[in-house]
């Protein structure tokens, strides 16, 4: 069994940067693609990034490409997300995700294991 539990959410001016972080037990997570996603209310969860197991390998939605950086440290078994020039538009419940296949996808139903989230708000 793997637990998840996202940190690091809450209430910035647009413009602003946060920092989320995803800490993994029960499982060795270098052993794991890792994925971010976040969900707007009334929206359907939508992807934001992804990370090889070994961090070589990142990938970014076009909608935070250039102002988002998915990183890991396999160390501490905690994935981060660091979010910079945040927008209104940016606000939702982030999720962490753990893909136990290593298929190195954007799509939710494909990972295995969720956090709780965290909510991420950015006012105008």
């Amino acid at each position: 069994q793997v637990q998840l539990v996202e940190s690091g959410g809450g209430l910035v001016q647009a413009g602003g940067s946060l920092r989320l972080s995803c800490a993994a037990s029960g499982r060795t997570v270098s052993s794991y693609a890792m994925g971010w996603f976040r969900q707007a209310p009334g929206k359907e969860r939508e992807f934001v990034a992804r990370i090889s197991r070994t961090g070589i390998i990142t990938f970014y939605a076009d909608s935070v490409k250039g102002r988002v950086t998915i990183s890991r440290d396999n160390a501490k078994n905690t994935v981060y997300l660091q979010m910079n020039s945040l927008k209104p538009e940016d606000t939702a419940v982030y999720y962490c995700a753990l893909d136990v296949d290593n298929r190195h996808t954007e799509v939710p139903e494909e990972y295995d294991y969720w956090g709780q989230g965290t909510q991420v708000t950015v006012s105008s």
